[in-house]
């Protein structure tokens, strides 16, 4: 999108740590960023009480955010009078954005649209991958170095007409549910903001928390964590899942019961797919480090390597739709808090 020749471009800075800004903001997304902003070059803050940082952020209208950005409190925004909008090169926004912000009225826009499609992706996947056995079956390849009676050692592996559920219509969680519509898969929902109609819109069937979790081959879990739902997936629901049903779990560690999960998984009754845990990176003697049932990736769903460009590409978009006066087209709520990440 270009500018109007002739227009005057919003004063603008970079907010966030620097070796955020060094892995998404190549020269080519600055070169961009300058057709629509200016000075050129940005500044680039991480520490907003300096000296160095307040005389930025005076005249600064629109701050492009990312990973490590300070909040924004009043403090900072005493020092940016004239700050009108930021646009996060992240997913969510509570890390930066206070209440200060919403009650100035500024604009916020997140990128957690572009987030979320490698979120699903690795989900889709490992989906694909647990119904396949993949990983027990090549671990045990490995341990005889011979094929054995695949007919008859695993008669329940495959992903014909398997049930999925999603818990949670979450950004992430629709982009699942669309991603698995060319498979031959049972899909469900739980999401009590979802109605029926809604559900049958995207494709799936709404179902109540209980029957999710004791009827479905896989359940995958999408839920923010909130107050209200730290600790959702509790003993009761996990011990409702079927035998050899698989846990995947790729929105925070903390949503589950972590000890109830462990449990279950190293009795061998359910397998699970971590990609966050409770706490973030498991003690060294953690027995879920050693169970076979339990596959541990560190965090790794979210954009990594070149899917960054992805975030800064619909950054840069946002921040030309908004330097040009048509507004973002992924603004963040104030009255979507309460459901968002």
């Amino acid at each position: 999108m270009s500018r109007p020749r002739g227009a005057r471009r919003p004063l603008a800075a970079l907010a966030m740590d620097p070796d955020a800004a060094a892995a998404l903001l190549d020269d080519s997304v600055l070169a961009t960023l300058a057709e629509h902003t200016a000075p050129s070059p940005l500044p680039l803050l991480h520490d907003l009480g300096t000296d160095v940082a307040r005389q930025a952020l005076a005249g600064t209208e629109l701050l492009i955010t990312g990973w490590g950005c300070p909040p924004l409190d009043e403090d900072v925004l005493a020092s940016a009078p004239r700050l009108r909008a930021v646009a996060h090169t992240a997913g969510s926004v509570r890390g930066h954005i206070t209440d200060a912000c919403w009650e100035r009225g500024i604009e916020v826009s997140s990128a957690a649209a572009a987030n979320a499609l490698p979120v699903a992706e690795y989900t889709v996947a490992m989906i694909l991958l647990s119904g396949k056995r993949v990983l027990e079956t090549a671990r045990d390849y490995a341990a005889a170095r011979a094929r054995t009676d695949w007919l008859h050692d695993r008669p329940g592996m495959g992903n014909y007409r398997r049930t999925v559920g999603i818990l949670s219509a979450s950004l992430i969680g629709r982009r699942v549910i669309e991603l698995l519509r060319p498979y031959d898969l049972d899909v469900r929902l739980h999401d009590p903001y979802v109605t029926a109609g809604e559900a049958a819109g995207l494709g799936v069937r709404l179902v109540e928390l209980p029957e999710l979790f004791a009827d479905c081959d896989v359940v995958s879990v999408h839920a923010p964590l909130l107050p209200t739902t730290r600790g959702l997936v509790g003993r009761e629901l996990i011990a409702a899942m079927r035998q050899d049903a698989t846990l995947v779990n790729t929105s925070r560690g903390a949503v589950l019961d972590q000890d109830a999960l462990t449990a279950a998984v190293l009795a061998g009754r359910i397998r699970a797919v971590l990609d966050v845990t409770e706490p973030e990176v498991l003690p060294r003697e953690h027995p879920l480090w050693d169970c076979e049932n339990a596959l541990i990736t560190p965090h790794i769903a979210g954009s990594l390597g070149n899917e960054l460009r992805r975030l800064a590409d619909l950054t840069v978009s946002e921040v030309a739709r908004w330097a040009g006066g048509e507004g973002f087209a992924h603004p963040v709520r104030r009255e979507r808090l309460a459901f968002l990440a």
